[in-house]
Order: structure tokens, then C-alpha cells, then sequence
């Protein structure tokens, strides 16, 4: 047995898949998620089901014979909240005979018990692969708009071999959302137990804040205090994966080779990468993270609104990670493959634009504010302009490159701080070699322009000591802080993005003293910051609370962070040399969410030096180029066709350098919409093909109306919201006493109280759930005081108040982000908590309530579903057996779409009186005759799921067949061995797809309302039978 924190995935960690043909001839053990099991003397439920070949030891390299790996968790009372994984070859594994189900009365008040244990079993059952509506979505603490259901649709399709997508929407429309939405959707169906996030360190607390508030998915976050936690805890030899479930961690810290061989030992359900153009460059270590992880995972999303360099090769690395198919043997893409795979958006296309409304406020024309130099830039100015940029004779610089001129005067549109230390760092070079004449002679013009850069810095030290105005840009940024309303006192806040970090930290202490703020009033943001430090700079400013006024920060905070829940404005200090960077800078508040018109500024320094004057004039043309891409094509990368900040401004450089009109290196919209290169095609055109895909699977739906949209709101079956299946849990396990205090020896209640008015829920968590609770974000344990008092939002509504209420507290005593109550979602751990004790509670081992529901005749319900060699619910159908003489000969079978609707159609869902008990002897006989009956009614239906599957097998393994035939075909076979072995092991990946087991199990009696109640000795045969 392995316990539960050293389960590996699904995958060939344990044996490679088999055929079908296979298991039947080796394996007795005929289970499938949902089936009841008895191990050990104790009973569990099966979760998951796998066959894979089982090895001697770790060095065979010949498996042996296909054995089951079957998980499950823990139903009885010892092994309760246990989850364990068996295997038939090693452990006795005895399936419960749902024929001999035998059936249990309920004593409790309008079939209180029946109904828990009912839902519990429901949400323990996992969505089929083939339903693709979209089951928890509506209950989440998101408004979802369609086109964020869109990539979730399009992930879910079974025509995928696997739940891969590249989210490559542009800045700000909201891809943490989509990928929230994908993660539910795939925990429900069973496919997202393990999973790892992988972002910039800076976005980590964002992350995991938004996975939990908003989704209810708790993720234990590894940054260096997380790392630290677990060294404590672990043995140095541990693989820390297989000790947390959801992790989330940093790109950064993950790609170390500490990390690598843990990852290669270890399997994930789902994996997602954000800012994943980070990954594309082959030679880096980032790269190779990404290639590990995508071999050892089910699922992986990939997010990035700049998904690709503007090289086919890079794109192709990218894709690959995703399907390696999808790109063939000679490098190009297979276009209806990578159609599949990915989806793009932004901000005007048709189908987002319809819905953002005022969730997204419209950008104000963004404006360029003219700084007329003082007199210290200009003399700066004049020298770059006439010694180094337009020298009438030879340039000073005595290096190879002739564009270091052009990082003098960067440096300089930054600040001086910044050009003194690009001169230093230039000067220290230069000592470092033996002195020659072209040497000395640049030394020396570099000592005269330093000399030149600090007399600004005397200068604004002077305006200071005088208190005169200040003059030249920054004396521009101040005038404009000024009369936006920036000040110790006023709620104001801006964000200011400057390129280097000299000039970042010039400006955080300039403005302070300029503007009478204080210490803690300005905030500087920038990598060479430890993750801890970042982290709490963006989750301060995302705080009313928080008494940052000016967050002043380099580039690292122009990818992901998310800065507009408290400000609408932002300054471009500096001009960045790239359309992207000016687009990302300003996605920070420009954003989805945004419901202040933001406000875009950039300072344009006018110099009295004609020529360079001009050069600058080229550079506010970046920003005009920008607002006209924003507004036309939602992207700017287009118009530049580089792809990436580094390669625009290195075009930008070259086209100074060589006094080229910037109409030459950037396209007009017009011209950025008519290219034929295939990225562009895929990037720019798929949004109008975003619907279109998904009209996606013709194929009939077992389980459900494929037509349907979504399931219901709540995610239960029974019950209207989840805190009635909560309160009802809890009155079932204490006795119909949860309000009382808990006691030392574990009996009492847990303290429940329920806050109708106020829509909020409370409880002191029993000892049994804290194992559970450690999950949870840690700084949210702690702050809300969790595991004393657990609050929970019962609605929407409340659950938005109280996140808003976190983010607006003016209280420093309150400053938590996270809210007083976390919303009481579909997915829960509290729910998953109710759910197990509700299954355990169960009188009978195997057995299944009888009740009175609106029937004309007793009724079986029946489940039957059809897993495939992965143990993954394909398709699953409900149907009820109904006898209308009470005769086991005789029974009439009913179909409906879904579980909902079958026991909508009972009455379950309302209140149902319980007079007494029913003579359950009388009906056990019906349960084997409602079996065999759904066996026979289902048998076209089962098989017609199977050759779907089977269908859809063939053309995956005819997909990899050519491809790898164009591989063989190919000149360059040699180079091409390595993906030729990641296709093959794709082909075991397929075999494991193919259909294998079917489930047929009972899940309730019913009987007519008007059913009398059993008499003393009837119940009393009952009874000694439950003892």
C-alpha cells in the first residue's frame, strides 16, 4: 500500500498501460471508480483504477504482468479521511457485489441521511470525459463572461488526446480566470488530484490569492519561506512533491538542478506555466524544466499574452510542449493541430468586447507630456549629441559595436543617475585592459559627460536647498503628481515605470522628500528584490489599507502583476525602446477588472539639441503606435513583427543609429493586419475561429445533452446551496447538535453557527478536518485564524462583499487580503470533508438507502459508467428500473441526461416526509433484477461509447503512424530520435485510452410516498441485520 503522499499519477511510473485483451487474461479484480472494496478488513471507496505492469524490482527492465493499481479512500471509521493506493497483485482486493447491495432504511427527519450519503456519493464520482458542459463554472466566485468559458470548452473536448492549451489572449483579459476555470473543471472530472503552478516570483501570492478566493483550490506556496517550512519538516533526501498535492512555486526557483531529479521522479495530473514565452529558448534551463514537466503530466496550460519570438523554431518548442505531433518532422506546424491547441483573444475582439462592458473601462487617450529640459540636461544633451551621436568627426567610443552611443543616451532618457552608472560601469571595463590612445581619449569623454549628468543631480539637490521649483523631467513628473492629487494625504495612488534601477531608487527618494511623503508612502519594485520582498510590495498596493501612494517599479512588475484593484494611473517615466514593454507596462492597470477609465502618461523630454530632439520625437512615436495597435488590433507585437521587448529595441537602436523614420521599423495598423507569415495567421486569426472550435464534438454524449451548457450553479445534485448539504452534514455527524462546543475527547459539536441575515457561516474545526487544513495558504491560516474560527461566506454576493471589504480595508489593524469569510464554493475542502463523513456513516458495508419519493412504484436507481485503461470515467449514464407490480421479473427502465435530472424527477429534491421505516426485505430482490435490467438497456449504449473511443484511438495512433513515417522519410532522421521516442511514448499513452471496464452499481430504492411503515418485526429484522 502507498499512502497518499507518495502517490504517483496516472501515468507508466508503476508499468506501462496494456490492452484490453491483456488484462482480461491476467486480472480478476473487476473495479472501476465508484466501486466499494473491502482491503485489509476495511472498506473504501475506489477513486481511480490503472493497470500497469508490474516489475520484480526498480532494475527490471522487463515487466512482468499486468496487475491493477487501484486508489481509493477510506469509508470506514478507521480509515476514514485515509487515501491510499493498493495493488491487486500484492493486497486482496475484494469488490463489494453491488447485486447484493443491501438496502437501508433511514430514520433520520425527511431522509436527511439518504440524501448526504446520496450527494457525497455523486460528488465523489467523477464527471465523465466525454460531458463537456461546464459543471462548476456558474458556482465559483467569478461572473464567468463566455469567451472565459470558451478555453475551458475547448480543453474538455474529448477529440483531445489530452487537456493541453496554450492561453495566449492578449494583456489583461483575464487568463488567471480561464485558468481557475480549467483547473475546477478538471477536478471534477477526476483529472486534477496533483498539481503544479509554475510563475514569476513576484505573482506567487497573486496566484495562489486568486486560485483560493475565487476558486476554493488551495495551493501551498514554495517560495524561500515555503522552502524553508518544508526542509524543517522533510528529510533531506525527500522528494518535497510527493508531500504537497497543489504547489505553487517559481520558475526561478524550480528550474535549479536541486529540483530536476524530483521532477523526474514524480507525475502531475495538470501543470500550469504561466508567462510561458520564458520557456521557448531550447539552450536554457527554463526550457528544460518545461520539457520535464510536460512529459510528466496529463494536463498543462501554457499562458502567455506573447507567446512566441517572432521564430518559427521558438513557436514550435512551445507547441511541442503541448502535442509533439502538432509540429512535423521538418519543423513546420500542422495548422488544424495547432488550431486545437490554442486560443487568442484581446480586448476588441467580437466575442469580448460584447461582454467586458464596465468590468473593463475604456483607457483615456493616453497623453505625452512635454518636460522642456533644464539647463544641466541640455548641456547633457548637447555633449551626447555632438560627441557621440552626431560627431562631426569620429566617435570616442573606442569598442566594436558602434551603438553604445545610443546606451549612453538611453541611459540618459532615464535619468542621470542611471547614465553615471552606465559611464562607471563603461570606466571599470575600460581599466581593466592596458590603456592604448582610443582608450584614454573615450575615458576621458566619458569623465566630461559624467561630469555634465552630475551637475543634474546638483541641481535638483540645489532646487531642494532653495525650494525652488523643480525643473526638467522629473520636475515635470512632479507637476503631474501633483495635480493628480498625489500627496500624504490624499488617497491618490499612480504607478511609475522607469527602466533602470538607479533611477528607480533616485525617484523613490526625491519624491518622498519633494512631496512630503513618507517612508513607507513610496514603494520601489524591481527584480534585484527577494520574492518575499516583491510579494509584499504588489499585495500592499493592491490594499486600500495600504499607505503606498507611488509605487515606482522597473519591468519585472510589467508581466502578470495585476496593480488596477486600487489605481488608474501610470506614468512612463522613461520611454520603453519596445511597443511590447509599453503594452505589458500599461496592461498592469489597463485590465480586465478595471472599472476606472485608466490614464496613460508618458514624459517626453524636449532638449534644446535639434538633432537629438528629433531622436526623441521617434521615440513618442512608439507610444501613438502603441494607442493605434491597442485599439485596432488589441496586440501591439504586431506591428514590429519581433516578438520579443529585447529584439523591438534593438531595431529601435539600429534605426536611431541610422537616422531611419520609424514608419521604416514599425508598420501602420493597416500594414500589420496583411502579413502571411503562419505564426500571425494563428495568433491574430484565431479569435475569429474561437467559436467555431468549439462547436467542436459531434459525437452523442453518454452522460449528458452536449448542447447543454453548464450543470447547475451549486455543483450538487440534492441540494440548493452548499452550506444546506453542510448544515445537513453536520447535524448528521454530531448528532443534530453542531452548535455545541467541541470537548477534549472528541465529542460535543464544532461551535456551528449559521448567520442567515448576513449570509456567513462559522465553525471551530474538529481535529479530523486540520489535516486538511494545512492545504490551505498558509498566511491565511494564520491571519484569519483558521483553525480556531472558520468563516464562510454561504452566497455570491457575500463572498464579493468580503473580498472587496479585505481589498478596501482603511483599518491597519485589518489589513488582510484575504476576506473575514471564504465563499462556499462547489469544490470546498470543507464540502470534500462533509462528503467523506457522510460516506463513512453508512450502516450497512455496500449497502444503499430505501425511501419514499414521488414514484408510482418502487424504483432502482442505477448508475453504469465506462472507464478506460487510465481508470478515467469516459461516459456514464443514470437510469432508473421501475416495477410496477413490485415484481423483480418485471421492471420498466427510464433514461435521463443527467443525475440531477433523475432525481429532480423523484422529488428528492424537496422536502420528503418520513413516517417511518420500510420493510426493505420485501424490495432486496429488486436491486439484482434493476442491475441486470440496466445492463441489458445500456448495452447498445456502452458500446456505442466504445467504438466512439475506439475511433478516436485510431486516429490518434494514424496521426503519430505519419508522423513518424515523414520522420523516417526525413534527411535529418538522426537529429530527430529524440522526439521519434516522445511519439512512441505517446503511442503508450494512446494504448492506455482505449475503453476497459464497465461500472454498473445501485445508488438508491424509491418507493411510493403512500408505502406503509414496516411493522415491529420487519424493523426489527432490519435492524439486527444493520448490528
Amino acid at each position: 500500500m502507498e499512502s497518499s503522499q507518495s502517490v504517483l499519477s496516472p501515468r507508466v511510473d508503476n508499468g506501462r498501460p496494456t490492452s484490453e485483451a491483456e488484462v482480461d487474461s491476467t486480472s480478476t479484480t473487476n473495479l472501476a471508480p465508484g466501486s466499494v472494496v473491502e482491503v485489509r478488513d476495511e472498506e473504501w471507496l475506489v477513486t481511480g483504477v490503472q493497470t500497469v505492469y508490474e516489475r520484480a524490482n526498480h532494475q527490471e527492465v522487463i515487466p512482468t504482468k499486468p496487475v491493477q493499481r487501484i486508489e481509493v479512500q477510506g469509508l470506514s471509521e478507521l480509515v476514514r479521511d485515509t487515501s491510499a493506493i493498493f495493488y491487486d497483485s500484492i493486497d486482496t482486493v475484494t469488490p463489494i457485489d453491488p447485486r447484493q447491495a443491501p438496502l437501508i432504511n433511514d430514520p433520520s427527519s425527511g431522509y436527511r441521511d439518504a440524501k448526504l450519503w446520496l450527494e457525497a456519493t455523486l460528488m465523489k464520482t467523477a464527471t465523465a470525459v466525454e460531458d463537456t458542459r461546464l459543471t462548476v463554472a456558474d458556482g465559483m466566485l467569478i461572473d464567468p463572461k463566455e469567451y472565459q468559458r470558451t478555453p475551458v470548452r475547448k480543453i474538455l473536448d474529448p477529440q483531445n488526446l489530452r487537456p493541453r492549451i496554450l492561453l495566449a489572449d492578449a494583456v489583461g483579459l483575464g487568463k488567471t480566470i480561464e485558468i481557475g476555470l480549467i483547473l475546477a473543471e478538471l477536478i471534477k472530472r477526476g483529472r486534477a488530484d496533483r498539481i503544479l503552478v509554475v510563475t514569476p516570483k513576484h505573482v506567487l501570492e497573486q496566484m495562489q490569492h486568486e486560485m483560493w478566493t475565487k476558486f476554493a483550490i488551495p495551493f501551498v506556496r514554495l517560495d524561500s519561506q515555503g522552502i524553508q517550512r518544508i526542509r524543517q519538516k522533510l528529510p533531506a533526501t525527500r522528494n518535497p512533491f510527493t508531500y504537497f498535492k497543489r504547489v505553487i512555486i517559481s520558475i526561478d526557483t524550480l528550474k535549479s538542478d536541486r529540483y530536476l531529479a524530483h521532477l523526474r521522479n514524480h507525475s502531475w495530473d495538470a501543470v500550469v506555466i504561466d508567462e510561458s514565452h520564458n520557456v521557448t529558448n531550447t539552450s536554457s534551463l527554463n526550457h528544460r524544466l518545461a520539457d520535464t514537466l510536460s512529459k510528466h503530466t496529463d494536463a498543462l496550460i501554457l499562458a502567455s499574452a506573447t507567446p512566441h519570438n517572432g521564430k518559427k523554431e521558438s513557436f514550435a518548442e512551445l507547441i511541442r510542449l503541448l502535442e509533439p505531433t502538432a509540429v512535423k518532422p521538418n519543423g513546420d506546424l500542422d495548422e488544424d493541430a495547432v488550431k486545437k491547441l490554442i486560443v487568442r483573444r484581446h480586448r476588441y475582439s467580437e466575442d469580448v468586447k460584447k461582454e467586458v462592458g464596465a468590468d473593463w473601462a475604456e483607457r483615456k487617450d493616453p497623453q505625452a507630456r512635454i518636460a522642456h529640459a533644464s539647463n544641466e540636461e541640455n548641456a547633457v544633451a548637447e555633449e551626447l549629441d555632438q560627441i557621440w551621436l552626431h560627431p562631426t568627426g569620429t566617435s570616442p567610443y573606442s569598442g566594436k559595436t558602434g551603438l553604445f552611443a545610443w546606451t549612453l543616451a538611453k541611459a540618459f532618457l532615464s535619468s542621470p543617475e542611471a547614465l553615471i552608472e552606465t559611464i562607471d560601469n563603461r570606466l571599470r571595463t575600460l581599466n581593466s585592459h592596458e590603456a592604448t590612445d582610443a582608450t584614454e581619449r573615450e575615458a576621458a569623454a566619458l569623465h566630461r559627460l559624467r561630469s555634465y549628468a552630475q551637475d543634474s543631480l546638483k541641481a535638483v539637490e540645489k532646487n531642494r536647498t532653495t525650494k525652488s521649483q523643480q525643473t526638467g523631467k522629473y520636475g515635470a513628473l512632479l507637476t503631474y503628481l501633483s495635480q493628480i492629487g498625489v500627496g500624504p494625504k490624499n488617497d491618490t495612488r499612480v504607478v511609475v515605470f522607469a527602466e533602470r534601477v538607479a533611477t528607480l531608487h533616485a525617484l523613490q527618494t526625491n519624491i518622498k522628500k519633494d512631496l512630503k511623503l513618507k517612508d513607507n508612502q513610496v514603494a520601489v519594485l524591481h527584480g534585484g528584490l527577494s520574492d518575499i520582498e516583491q510579494q509584499e510590495v504588489v499585495e500592499s498596493f493592491k490594499k486600500k489599507s495600504s499607505p503606498i501612494r507611488v509605487l515606482v517599479t522597473g519591468d519585472v512588475a510589467s508581466e502578470g502583476v495585476n496593480l488596477h484593484s486600487q489605481c488608474h494611473e501610470l506614468v512612463h517615466f522613461d520611454i520603453p525602446w519596445s511597443l511590447i514593454r509599453i503594452e505589458q507596462r500599461n496592461g498592469r492597470i489597463d485590465r480586465y477588472g478595471q472599472t476606472e477609465r485608466p490614464q496613460i502618461t508618458t514624459l517626453v523630454l524636449q532638449p534644446d539639441s535639434e538633432r537629438f530632439s528629433g531622436d526623441i520625437r521617434v521615440l513618442k512615436k512608439l507610444i501613438e503606435k502603441e494607442n493605434e495597435a491597442h485599439t485596432a488590433l488589441g496586440d501591439a507585437a504586431a506591428l514590429m513583427g519581433k516578438y520579443t521587448a529585447e529584439a523591438e529595441e534593438d531595431a529601435i537602436k539600429t534605426a536611431l543609429a541610422k537616422g531611419q523614420d520609424l514608419d521604416e521599423v514599425v508598420a501602420d495598423v493597416d500594414t500589420a493586419t496583411q502579413g502571411d507569415d503562419v505564426l500571425d495567421f494563428f495568433l491574430n486569426g484565431l479569435s475569429d475561429e474561437a467559436q467555431e472550435a468549439e462547436d467542436g464534438n459531434s459525437d452523442e454524449n453518454l452522460d449528458a445533452n452536449s448542447s447543454s451548457e453548464s450543470s447547475s450553479a451549486t455543483g450538487l445534485a440534492l441540494y440548493d446551496s452548499p452550506v444546506d448539504f453542510l448544515r445537513d452534514g453536520l447535524s448528521m455527524v454530531y448528532r443534530n447538535h453542531p452548535e455545541q462546543h467541541p470537548a477534549a475527547d472528541g465529542s460535543g459539536g464544532v461551535s456551528w453557527q449559521y448567520h442567515s441575515r448576513e449570509s456567513i457561516a462559522e465553525l471551530e474545526p474538529p481535529r479530523d478536518m486540520w489535516s486538511r487544513l494545512e492545504s490551505l495558504p498558509q498566511s491565511y491560516l494564520k491571519e484569519r485564524r483558521v483553525k480556531s474560527n472558520f468563516k464562510l461566506a454561504v452566497t455570491k454576493a457575500t463572498g464579493q462583499t468580503l473580498v472587496n471589504a479585505a481589498r478596501n480595508s482603511t483599518d491597519p489593524k485589518n489589513d488582510s487580503l484575504w476576506p473575514e469569510a471564504h465563499y462556499l464554493g462547489p469544490l470546498h475542502p470543507v464540502l470534500g470533508w462533509v462528503a467523506d463523513r457522510a460516506l463513512s456513516r453508512v450502516p450497512k458495508r455496500g449497502g444503499i438507502y430505501i425511501v419514499r419519493a414521488d414514484v408510482l412504484a418502487p424504483t432502482v436507481v442505477v448508475h453504469a459508467g465506462l472507464t478506460n485503461l487510465r481508470g478515467q470515467m469516459v461516459s456514464s449514464v443514470f437510469r432508473t428500473v421501475t416495477f410496477p407490480n413490485g415484481d423483480p421479473e418485471f421492471g420498466l427502465t427510464g433514461e435521463f441526461e443527467n443525475a440531477e435530472a433523475l432525481l429532480a424527477d423523484l422529488g428528492l429534491r424537496t422536502k420528503l416526509p418520513n413516517p417511518g421505516p420500510i420493510d426493505s426485505a420485501q424490495h432486496q430482490s429488486l436491486i439484482p433484477a434493476a442491475i441486470d435490467a440496466v445492463a441489458d438497456s445500456v448495452e447498445e449504449v456502452i458500446d456505442s461509447g466504445k467504438r466512439r473511443i475506439e475511433g478516436r484511438v485510431s486516429e490518434w495512433f494514424d496521426r503519430n503512424a505519419r508522423w513518424k513515417q515523414g520522420a523516417l522519410d526525413s534527411t535529418q532522421v538522426s537529429s530527430l530520435k529524440k522526439r521519434i521516442r516522445t511519439v512512441d511514448e505517446e503511442d503508450e499513452l494512446i494504448k492506455s485510452m482505449q475503453p476497459n471496464r464497465s461500472l454498473l452499481r445501485p445508488l438508491l430504492v424509491a418507493v411510493p410516498t403512500d408505502t406503509p411503515i414496516a411493522t415491529a418485526a420487519q424493523d426489527n429484522n432490519d435492524s439486527a441485520e444493520e448490528k
